[in-house]
């Protein structure tokens, strides 16, 4: 359990029921091992039992604290140990409801963000058919592929963690709102990297302006594939949803799934090095977001990481 087991599979390893399991945790988790090898033993009762141990890794393995009347949907050390004051009575230190739940084989991590809106039928489409078909004609007419994403950043940007399984990157359903310093980036499954900054809002003239200069920077026809933002399929974007004599056309992915999207982990590792340095003004804000997103560029290999991920692997091999 401590290495990240699931309770069933342990179960089943050893042949034992899963309260069994639990009641097991609660004796190490007071005792140590030597604490399996003993008889009860008389004493304080314990806080914390096998029912409430079986009960807490549900709770937080199968829902997020909104089930429980929170308004947060991470889950923190705080909330838990509201949680377990306020359905059991139990009153725990911080220190000690961490210790409990690395007893149960989870660990903070960061989230993965999904949107609740997200339909599985287009999203097996888009990597059965739409997708495939995008290779098939780079491969025809010598294009490269770029994914392009737009992003924003701002100096109280944060980055929180809530507790899951070890090894199991945990979901949390978000509207996706962004605001602050405009982005914009793409990455392709050879290891390019491009990106502008710019002013004011996003438009299709911006958007098409970007792409224009990444059709004469790489030197070959083009297929950008982007989301479903209304600049990128109207206005002066609309005349490149189909192939043109200037090499560039433009691919949606499903709607509501940023995760299938490398240029993603962009901002990902730019937001989590802004967010170790101290940003005293806009000016060195942009100052760092370039310096940054120079580094990333530099990097072959860190931008070809960004195709080995779970969501992410069906492009890898997509040159």
């Amino acid at each position: 359990m401590r290495q990240g087991e699931k309770p069933t599979v342990v179960a089943r390893v050893f042949r034992i029921p899963q309260r069994t399991l639990f009641h097991w945790l609660e004796l190490y988790r007071h005792g140590g091992y030597d604490a399996l090898r003993e008889e009860q033993r008389s004493g304080r009762p314990r806080k914390v039992n096998a029912e409430v141990l079986q009960w807490l890794y549900q709770a937080i393995t199968l829902g997020d604290p909104r089930q429980y009347q929170f308004d947060y949907c991470l889950w923190t050390l705080g909330i838990i140990r509201a949680m377990l004051r306020r359905v059991h009575g139990i009153e725990l230190s911080k220190s000690g409801v961490s210790r409990l739940l690395r007893h149960l084989g989870l660990s903070p991590q960061v989230p993965k963000y999904k949107s609740y809106r997200q339909d599985p039928q287009k999203l097996r489409r888009y990597l059965q058919t739409t997708f495939p078909e995008v290779v098939r004609e780079a491969r025809r007419t010598g294009a490269v592929i770029y994914f392009v994403d737009e992003a924003a950043v701002r100096a109280d940007a944060h980055r929180g963690t809530t507790w899951a399984p070890v090894g199991k990157t945990p979901v949390v359903e978000d509207s996706g709102d962004r605001f602050g310093l405009r982005l914009i980036s793409a990455v392709s499954p050879r290891g390019d990297m491009k990106f502008a900054t710019f002013e004011g809002r996003m438009t299709s003239q911006r958007f098409v302006a970007f792409l224009q200069k990444l059709r004469a920077d790489t030197g070959k026809p083009i297929i950008v594939i982007a989301d479903n933002a209304t600049y990128h399929k109207d206005g002066s974007a609309k005349r490149y949803l189909r192939p043109t004599p200037e090499g560039i056309r433009v691919e949606h992915l499903p709607t509501y799934a940023p995760e299938l999207n490398p240029d993603e982990q962009v901002w990902n590792h730019l937001k989590g090095r802004l967010g170790k340095l101290f940003i005293q003004s806009k000016e060195q804000m942009k100052q760092e977001t370039k310096r940054i997103l120079r580094s990333i560029q530099r990097s072959v290999s860190l931008v070809l990481s960004f195709f080995q991920l779970k969501d992410t692997q069906y492009a890898a091999n997509a040159v």
